[in-house]
């Protein structure tokens, strides 16, 4: 069987995920032939990149419009090139945006469709599994409460396991990673990191520094990591800290820094699972604009009583969760400072942290890659 599989990922991260499944699936199937959307990992993977993932990489409302009559070009294009090369599966890989129109589209004209990386129907709006359903033959979970959401919506979704919980050690080096980061051992160290958009850097740093500040006063030595995205998050951070001694911004590395860390302080999102991966104790703040969140609250979208993926992973709060008008910074402070306190509390998310990395550490990839061959050979 010689299979052309078309795959598509919209940023950074879906590059990653791509090359993974596609050296997975070649493992499978040697000769197949792989096209389709992706960067310089799914490249180096040996994928034909008919566009850049960059074209796709857009954030915000406004930018969206900006670029929208030229996305639309590009989805008319892509999907019909797709279309044309007569592929055995289409792959998406998360952009739900972008990427749940063209597999509706594709599944329509009779292509086999797959959607790699769920989006968050555990949180907001169940309902929208059906519609996934419509566009997808097939959806790869990364998280094991979400699969029996979509069996209730007869859509077929398998567990795959989340790549990051294969990548990080089970075990994480905290004395090797502040080595390499060049700092002490002894010190006590916070990882602050308020973000990688810009939007929510400006939202969060402010009270994230400002608790940070009262923390210092409260434990002697305390040295403050912050990590920047890129370029622009570096400009934004420093106007916003200033040159403060106690802090210290780090171009990239944000895991070493989080596995660097006595506690993490940061805003909701997969920074928290990757910290609860990286062992670390942490405090979670989040705020979004008054009005969003007064529309969230009154028509009930948000479904999960936690946001923090530690906490919805192990179906009770282990970790602070400081949202909307508690997110302070004496309520910030207050909560760090009991992880920097009480030793004993701080141990004891350890053997939970361990137990949920285990239930995650499943091989993605070659998950992903069982799942798609599974579809393939299929009549």
């Amino acid at each position: 069987m010689t299979p052309r599989i078309i795959l598509c990922a919209g940023e950074t991260s879906g590059d990653q995920l791509g090359a993974g499944l596609i050296e997975a699936l070649r493992e499978r199937f040697p000769d197949a032939r792989f096209a389709g959307i992706g960067g310089d990992a799914m490249r180096a993977a040996g994928m034909d990149t008919w566009f850049d993932a960059s074209e796709l990489a857009v954030m915000g409302l406004a930018e969206v419009l900006a670029h929208l009559p030229r996305l639309l070009r590009l989805r008319k294009a892509f999907r019909q090139r797709t279309l044309d090369w007569k592929p055995d599966v289409f792959i998406g890989i998360d952009a739900p945006d972008f990427n749940l129109g063209v597999e509706r589209w594709l599944k329509q004209r009779g292509v086999r469709t797959v959607h790699d990386v769920s989006p968050s129907v555990w949180a907001w709006r169940e309902n929208r599994a059906l519609k996934i359903g419509e566009s997808a033959d097939r959806v790869l979970c990364l998280f094991p409460m979400e699969p029996p959401i979509y069996a209730r919506h007869g859509v077929d979704a398998t567990f795959i396991g989340h790549p990051l919980a294969d990548a990080i050690p089970l075990q994480p080096d905290r004395d090797v990673a502040r080595a390499a980061l060049g700092e002490s051992n002894d010190a006590p160290i916070l990882a602050l990191l308020p973000g990688s958009r810009l939007g929510e850097i400006r939202r969060m740093l402010p009270d994230f520094a400002e608790a940070a500040r009262r923390l210092a006063a409260d434990v002697p030595g305390l040295r403050v990591l912050v990590p920047a995205a890129n370029a622009q998050c570096r400009s934004a951070i420093d106007d916003i800290l200033g040159h403060a001694p106690a802090f210290r911004v780090i171009d990239g590395r944000a895991q070493r820094i989080m596995i660097a860390s006595d506690a993490v302080l940061l805003a909701s999102g997969t920074a928290a699972l990757e910290a609860m991966l990286c062992k670390r104790p942490m405090v979670v703040g989040h705020r979004i604009a008054p009005l969003t969140y007064r529309i969230v609250r009154l028509f009930g979208m948000l479904k999960s009583a936690h946001v923090s993926l530690p906490n919805v992973l192990a179906g009770e709060a282990l970790i602070p969760e400081l949202l909307q008008d508690d997110c302070t910074p004496d309520n910030l402070h207050a909560a760090l400072l009991h992880w920097f306190r009480d030793e004993e509390a701080a141990a004891a998310l350890q053997p939970r942290f361990l137990a949920i990395h285990q239930a995650l550490r499943r091989d993605a990839s070659a998950r992903a890659a069982d799942a798609v061959a599974q579809l393939l050979r299929q009549p």
